[in-house]
């Protein structure tokens, strides 16, 4: 997912003659260094520092120029004040992209590990909220939020990208629900690389004569409330997968728009994170894998939740 990231930046900057970068010394790692090659004026690289990072990019922005931030998920919540006061209060045109999210960066283990990061992204009031399920997801949606006019959090992972969109036909717009698999008993929905994961449950679940819909749903806010409540009305249940805490994610979200028309369950992580030797591996562990979805989903419609 950060090498896609990086590509694009580095196309988007022949295209965007006001489009910057700015990172803090993780130019190597968010793969931005891509971007900085190719346009070293236009690149920015404020050391580990990301409350200064945010300030500078607020600057950026007030000068007129279309700042991409990038730093890892967790060290971006470092520069929360700022995020809150200098760019969502001032409304402010700066993308913050912000990766090894979730429990992608697997071998640091909890301290780099966000799991909290869009419950803080989601209290901001203007500011919208994406997650890409994956590297193809990527390339459709930077695109699309450097060119939307106002502040956003982009959230995505290190390098486990398993293919859920790369089939996929459309064209990535700010609120849009997708579906990737058509289902009439019980509705799945999330958005990163655990889809895939989804995707699996949901033929387990054909085969024990279960229909379930699929839907990745990178727009975390806005949520589309009418195409959620649609779904909610046509289901009865959803199932909520997401590489985050179950609470104040996407999970948190579908439910305060879905009271009382169907029944939710999150499937998230609720702790600070572990360490392995893959994305996978821990997945896996905090039961976000097929299996488990399968059993959540299955236990989900006997009313066992």
């Amino acid at each position: 997912m950060r090498e896609a990231l990086g590509l694009t930046l580095a196309r988007l900057g022949e295209e965007i003659e006001n489009l910057v970068v700015v990172t803090a010394d993780v130019g190597e790692s968010t793969r931005a260094r891509y971007f900085g090659e190719r346009f070293p004026s236009r690149y920015f690289n404020v050391g580990i520092s990301e409350q200064d990072l945010i300030g500078v990019a607020a600057g950026l922005a007030i000068g007129g120029l279309i700042p991409v931030v990038t730093a890892y998920a967790m060290f971006m919540m470092r520069g929360f004040e700022q995020i809150r006061n200098s760019i969502g209060r001032m409304n402010l045109n700066v993308k913050l992209v912000a990766t090894h999210a979730g429990l992608s960066d697997f071998a640091d283990g909890p301290s780099h590990q966000a799991l909290e990061d869009i419950a803080l992204m989601r209290s901001l009031s203007n500011f919208v909220v994406v997650a890409p399920a994956d590297a193809w997801d990527v390339e459709r949606i930077i695109p699309r939020i450097v060119e939307y006019r106002g502040p956003v959090y982009v959230r995505i992972g290190r390098d486990y990208s398993p293919p859920i969109t790369m089939d996929l036909d459309y064209q990535f717009r700010i609120g849009e629900v997708y579906p990737i698999l058509d289902g009439s008993d019980i509705a799945i929905m999330g958005h990163g690389p655990v889809l895939y994961h989804a995707v699996n449950a949901a033929q387990n679940l054909r085969s024990m004569g279960i229909s379930a819909a699929v839907y990745n749903v990178p727009t975390i806010k806005p949520l589309n409330e009418y195409e959620v409540t649609k779904i909610a009305q046509g289901f009865g249940s959803i199932l909520v997968v997401e590489e985050h805490s179950p609470r104040g994610g996407l999970g948190s979200a579908i439910a305060e728009i879905v009271s009382g028309l169907s029944r939710v369950r999150v499937l998230g992580v609720d702790s600070y994170g572990h360490w392995g030797r893959g994305e996978d591996e821990l997945i896996r562990f905090y039961g976000l894998d097929e299996e488990a979805i399968t059993n959540e989903a299955l236990k989900l419609l006997r009313n066992y939740v």
